[in-house]
């Protein structure tokens, strides 16, 4: 009797990549190409009193290859995350990081003041402040007589 090793990941591994690559912005219609889009970094969104602040997940990417871009309200991060050779003959038996391009793109309120955003990069996480704008009161007008 022949016994074969059954390892359920790899068919999973890849399952959940086909997943994530139809999900992309691209698959919904939103922009990029999918051929260009290798992977989708993890990004939390929260709202403070005077901001907004997005974290992104990109460890092992040089800050010379992400692109974080404002156009028509939508806010694009993009870049590049390069892995050295990954070979069978380098001793590596599995392989679970993604390399190449990414792609988010968000849409961001109108409160915002796409005027005033600032990125920074360390430790492998991208923090990106986006200032609200000062909110516009509403003003009475007293009417006086003539």
């Amino acid at each position: 009797m022949t016994l074969i090793r059954y390892e359920p990941w790899s068919l999973m591994n890849r399952l959940h990549r086909d997943l994530d690559r139809l999900m992309t912005p691209s698959a919904l219609g939103e922009g990029t190409p999918s051929s260009v889009v290798d992977w989708a970094p993890t990004v939390d969104i929260r709202e403070e009193e005077k901001q907004f602040v997005l974290h992104a997940d990109l460890p092992g990417v040089d800050p010379k290859n992400i692109d974080v871009s404002l156009e028509k309200g939508d806010l694009t991060i993009r870049g590049r995350r390069e892995l050295t050779g990954r070979d069978e003959k380098d001793g590596f038996r599995r392989v679970e990081r993604v390399s190449g391009e990414f792609y988010r793109r968000f849409s961001l309120p109108d409160t915002a003041d796409s005027h005033a955003v600032k990125a920074r990069h360390a430790n492998g996480v991208l923090e990106v402040t986006i200032p609200k704008q000062a909110q516009v009161l509403p003003r009475r007008v007293t009417v006086e007589a003539a």
